[in-house]
């Protein structure tokens, strides 16, 4: 099932997307789905997709990510592997939906960059799970740009303005709930900026699965229904490119992965 978050007007929505036209749903966001009191109320209204404004798909709890997540990645910005999860974490302020404008000061950065990745929505409380019993937490799975400003990475050398700025964590289209994605590791990733192919990777190539990284991040934080994990980019950034590429005022970058669909945003420079 393809969940939508949206507005007609001024009105919101959440709705099912069935070809091209939305079932509205008797909900006004995506929480109300999850947990043991969820409730899937159809209104029997049909929403045109042509005519719908896409909204971010979901307000996160907490927002917790994965550096260097696959090996190509790291090798290619001259880091090695990590052997364990390099966490940090994003602020929910920085969320935007699909279609929205990535933006940032050029007195603050000039070296944005993008990356592609895989977002997994928590739909349970988990604390201290089991590998085996991780994927029973999720609820969905969605898309997610870890922008990231790469001077203020290598200044403050952490990095939570770096990957924090408003705007810099675009989520969407859709959320995808769990049961259309048995397996999270099967997911072919392809980000293009303005129409340029920059990454082409697989999930498969995590170092580390969307299985162990919910157990992990369980044992040290509790999960609440919404979090959101994003979970690292395959190779193919900016900063790797010889010379460096990055985001400027106009560029469109747009982020695949199938079946989720297709998170685009243009970005403007301030």
């Amino acid at each position: 099932m393809k969940l939508l978050r949206y507005a007609i007007g001024d009105e919101r929505y959440v709705g099912v997307l069935v070809g091209d036209e939305i079932m509205r749903l008797g909900i006004r966001n995506m929480a109300e789905l999850m947990g043991a009191d969820a409730a899937f109320v159809e209104t029997g209204v049909l929403d045109k997709l042509s005519e719908a404004r896409s909204l971010p798909p979901l307000t996160p709890g907490k927002i917790l990510a994965i550096g260097r997540n696959y090996a190509e990645h790291a090798r290619e910005l001259g880091n090695e592997a990590p052997g364990e999860p390099l966490v940090f974490a994003v602020m929910p302020s920085a969320v935007i939906g699909d279609g929205d404008v990535i933006e940032w000061e050029a007195a603050m950065t000039s070296q944005v960059d993008w990356e592609g990745e895989l977002a997994v929505v928590i739909g349970r409380t988990a604390r201290k799970v089991s590998e085996e019993e991780a994927l029973d937490y999720v609820f969905g799975y969605t898309i997610a740009n870890d922008v990231s400003a790469r001077d203020l990475q290598t200044r403050d050398k952490q990095w939570t303005r770096a990957k924090g700025l408003d705007t810099f964590c675009p989520l969407g289209p859709a959320v995808v709930t769990a049961d259309a994605i048995p397996n999270p590791q099967n997911l072919r990733i392809r980000t293009t900026v303005d129409g340029v192919e920059m990454q082409n990777g697989s999930t498969a190539d995590m170092i580390f699965s969307v299985r162990y990284l919910i157990a992990q991040l369980s044992r040290a934080f509790t999960l609440h229904p919404g979090d959101v994990i994003l979970t690292g980019t395959p190779a193919g950034v900016g900063k790797a490119q010889a010379p460096p590429r990055f985001l400027g005022d106009g560029s469109i970058v747009s982020i695949e992965i199938e079946p989720i669909g297709k998170l685009t945003n243009p970005c403007r420079v301030l």
